[in-house]
């Protein structure tokens, strides 16, 4: 079974009573969970060396409108944003930013060739794009290639998880004027399914900027769309399909209250996919299209416009070489596009990758990744990754991995005519970690994890031209995730996690990566058909280039209520004691919000 093909069906289960999105934060501890972004074919969760984990869509849906947020709830992810929904959202893995982390939404790429850096703006995403979420963490090159160096984050969009007709829909309304709506239908025959996802998503927003009142909205229209057929026995085709559309109003300065300030995002793409089996090989070809459009209008600025573009040409195969080793390997070619204020420019590449998994014994697996990329304006790189799984006991783990990777450079970063140079090389990294984790039978699990990661030749700016350059020395990044969970009884949980990061370069400390990491919360049903859930967040010792950001401390609550076996009803409070903070300087976030909802599967 190819990997694309095996991701159409992961995380699909029926609707069950709504649980914390952290009490189950690690679902891959689950030794019999399947992981389809951990290795290049899908492998289970305690045959991987690598740390993966996973949201499914209950806990998307109960992490509220802002998915980058509900990210953020999970051991070593954190966020900055420029203000609420839709505007500028920083998203970081182990202290690394965006443009480290590479993206797949339905095996689709959306990180912008026009951006600054080639990333995926995280501000806008909403909870009706997934179904479920993969977080692997540390350098992933070797797999994913370029800006894979902080992780990668797999995105899935819903399936239907039973034959014949199915589907779910969602409704939410509450503070800021924030309506929104999800519906997601499909069929499923024993050749195949279809499957069609539909949001709307609006608030009227609060000021992004300190210091003046005027409200700041976003509302997005979204469309998913994917299929796979089994043509023959040995045939599989597919395809899956995105659209979204979004405007969001922004201040351009902390007195700016003008309505033009806004701007605009449409992301396209379509992904198509031919599984096939020639002996004992499985193949899988395919192609790949996306397309991001940014649009800002400001009466100070005026209009300016970016477009990036992504083709994708891919073979993926793999074998089992013996009952102990399988081997996978494959070729892609890539063409990136911009276009820019100072017109259009391009980059293209090829690469060649392998994967030998090999079973050392019953208790230990061993896997070994293997890229090479032949780009067209720099040096070709070679990465490479070494993970190892070794099962001291039956409930007891033991991880480690050896990572390089690199970043490239952007388009704009390499051609834009004002601050763009040609002269810039990739950035390299080195990254390694080494995990324990602990299971109490089925409810209960212990885990730690220690990183490591460093990266030469990074990517920045001169302070006084704004034009980007090499910056020289070693940024590092480093720390220790711990995650748990406890059962106090049958129906209550306790749960959280903590992670220690030092992230530094030549020129201090990195801005915006809080020190401290900490959540905490408490699951419990409340008679037969209630639930309720209470979480602590506390973030500290956070700077960015104009000193100490301020440590803040964030509770928030959930009660929903099944209405029948297949639909609840919810309340969820945000920001439950009204905390006034902020996770980059001088922009707004969220007092205390109130939102109800109803949610129903048939």
């Amino acid at each position: 079974m190819t990997r694309s093909s095996f991701c159409l069906g992961l995380g699909l289960a029926a609707l069950a009573p709504l649980h914390a999105i952290a009490e189950d934060l690690d679902d891959s501890l689950l030794l019999d969970e399947i992981t389809a972004s951990a290795s290049l074919t899908p492998v289970a969760t305690n045959r991987t060396g690598a740390t993966v984990e996973t949201l499914d869509r209950d806990q998307i849906a109960a992490g509220g409108q802002n998915l980058g947020e509900t990210l953020a709830t999970l051991p070593g992810v954190t966020i900055a944003q420029n203000g609420g929904l839709g505007q500028t959202a920083t998203l970081r893995i182990r202290g690394l930013s965006n443009g480290y982390i590479a993206t797949r939404i339905d095996g689709m790429d959306f990180s912008d060739p026009s951006g600054t850096p080639t990333a995926l703006q995280f501000g806008t995403l909403t909870p009706g794009l997934a179904s479920r979420i993969e977080v692997l963490k540390g350098s992933q090159s070797a797999l994913y290639g370029a800006n894979a160096i902080g992780g990668v984050i797999d995105m899935t969009s819903w399936r239907p998880d039973r034959p014949g007709l199915s589907g779910r829909a969602e409704v939410e309304a509450g503070t800021y004027g924030t309506y929104s709506g999800t519906l997601s239908f499909g069929n499923m025959t024993d050749r195949g399914q279809i499957a069609l996802t539909m949001s709307h998503v609006e608030t009227h927003g609060f000021s992004a900027r300190d210091g003046n009142r005027e409200s700041d909205g976003f509302d997005q229209d979204l469309i998913l769309l994917s299929a796979e057929f089994d043509a023959t026995e040995q045939l599989t085709l597919g395809f899956s399909a995105l659209y979204s559309d979004s405007k969001t109003d922004y201040d351009d300065n902390a007195t700016d209250t003008s309505p033009v300030t806004a701007s605009t995002e449409t992301r396209k793409g379509v992904r198509v996919f031919a599984g096939f089996d020639i002996g004992t090989v499985e193949n899988e070809l395919a192609f790949a299209w996306t397309q991001t459009e940014r649009g800002y209008d400001s009466p100070s600025w005026g209009r300016s416009s970016f477009t990036g573009k992504r083709r994708t040409l891919s073979y993926l195969g793999s074998t089992d070489l013996t009952e102990a080793a399988r081997l996978s390997f494959g070729a892609d070619w890539s063409e990136q596009e911009a276009d820019l204020s100072s017109g259009n420019v391009d980059t293209e590449s090829r690469a060649v990758f392998g994967e030998l998994q090999y079973a050392l014994s019953d208790a230990a697996d061993l896997s070994f990744s293997l890229r090479h990329d032949d780009y067209s304006d720099f040096d070709n790189q070679t990465t490479g990754r070494l993970a190892l799984a070794w099962r001291l006991e039956d409930d007891l783990i033991l991880r480690a991995v050896l990572g390089t990777g690199y970043l490239t450079p952007s388009l704009y970063q390499l051609f834009d005519s004002a601050y763009g140079n040609p002269d810039l090389k990739p950035e390299s990294s080195r990254s390694a970690e080494l995990g324990l984790e602990k299971r109490f039978g089925r409810d209960g699990f212990v885990k730690a994890t220690l990183f490591h990661t460093e990266i030469d030749d990074l990517i920045g700016y001169d302070d006084d031209t704004f034009v980007t350059k090499q910056v020289p020395g070693t940024t590092t990044s480093k720390g220790i995730e711990l995650s748990a969970r406890h059962a106090l009884s049958q129906t209550a949980h306790i749960f959280g996690n903590y992670t220690y990061t030092d992230s530094r370069g030549s020129e201090g400390r990195s801005t915006n990566v809080p020190r401290h990491d900490l959540m905490l919360g408490i699951d419990t049903a409340l008679g037969d058909r209630a639930n309720a859930r209470l979480t602590l967040q506390r973030s500290t010792d956070s700077v960015d280039s104009s000193g100490a950001l301020d440590d803040y401390t964030l509770a928030g609550a959930m009660v929903s209520y099944a209405l029948t076996d297949s639909s609840e009803a919810y309340l969820r409070v945000e920001n439950l004691f009204n905390d006034d903070y902020q996770t980059f300087r001088g922009y707004n976030t969220s007092g205390r919000a109130l939102y109800v909802g109803l949610r129903a599967s048939f």
